[in-house]
């Protein structure tokens, strides 16, 4: 097998080998794998938070186009945007994945805090009840962060349809000096129990974990205020530096 990835040779050059350099399959492996474990961890929450809501919101169409044929309309649209938004993620990541990727190719752009108001309203067609609120002297954020903050967000409220059995859930975005922090929490069950039966979350909040670290943030994640629910916070530092605009509720 050949090495192209290690050092780049002149066309006409036989490809240099693995034996060549000292690798066997055994060291090799490894290294590819942990350059790509991050991106499968993405697309494994990527897949599963899209599919999850619109589950639960083809779920519910049947039962409103009965009583509520403008709900279920609402329902219905909200599915098919979810599906566009989850397609439109998994060629970008995808893209991460290609060895030969065209460099400065352009790519779709990513979502940021202006696109919360559209998350909120599609996840409310579920059924799930859900306010947001800022606070604090909201700052520009690199589109990178802003990303960031959107995914976060969108990875805990996948959570809650998911696992919480929750009927409400709260946004919460505070401002304050050099960070910003991201709260969600939801009225449904808490945190399982040491060694027992109950919700964990999966792979959507070791995501939430590794976009936090990835941008020298923390996260963390237990229960609600007053021991009820369950609560994901997440702060990442910002520089202080022009006003930005608030997402609406």
């Amino acid at each position: 097998m050949t090495m192209p990835f290690v050092m780049p040779r002149p066309v006409g050059s036989p490809p240099a080998t693995w034996a060549a350099y000292g690798l066997t399959t055994l060291t090799v492996l490894p290294l590819v794998w942990r350059r790509r474990a991050p991106v499968a961890v993405l697309l494994a929450v990527l897949a599963a938070g899209a599919v999850s809501l619109m589950i639960v919101q083809a779920e519910a169409g049947p039962v409103t186009v009965r009583t509520d044929p403008q709900k279920a309309e609402a329902a219905f649209d909200a599915i098919s945007e979810a599906g566009r938004d989850a397609m439109a993620q998994l060629r970008r990541m995808l893209g991460v994945l290609r060895e030969n990727e065209v460099q400065g190719a352009p790519r779709a752009p990513q979502p940021d805090l202006g696109d919360l108001p559209t998350l909120i309203d599609r996840v409310r067609t579920g059924g799930l009840e859900v306010s947001c609120r800022t606070e604090g002297a909201a700052r520009a954020l690199t589109p990178a962060t802003g990303a960031t903050v959107f995914r976060v967000v969108q990875e805990a409220l996948t959570n809650v349809v998911k696992h919480a059995g929750a009927t409400r859930a709260s946004v919460r975005l505070h401002h304050g000096p050099g960070a910003l922090e991201i709260t969600v929490t939801d009225d449904g069950r808490g945190p399982a129990p040491a060694g027992g039966p109950g919700r964990t979350g999966g792979h959507g909040l070791t995501g939430i974990r590794e976009r936090a670290a990835a941008h020298g943030g923390t996260a963390s994640t237990g229960a609600g205020p007053g021991g009820k629910g369950f609560e994901v916070r997440v702060v990442l530092p910002v520089p202080a530096g022009t006003s930005g605009s608030s997402p609406g509720t």
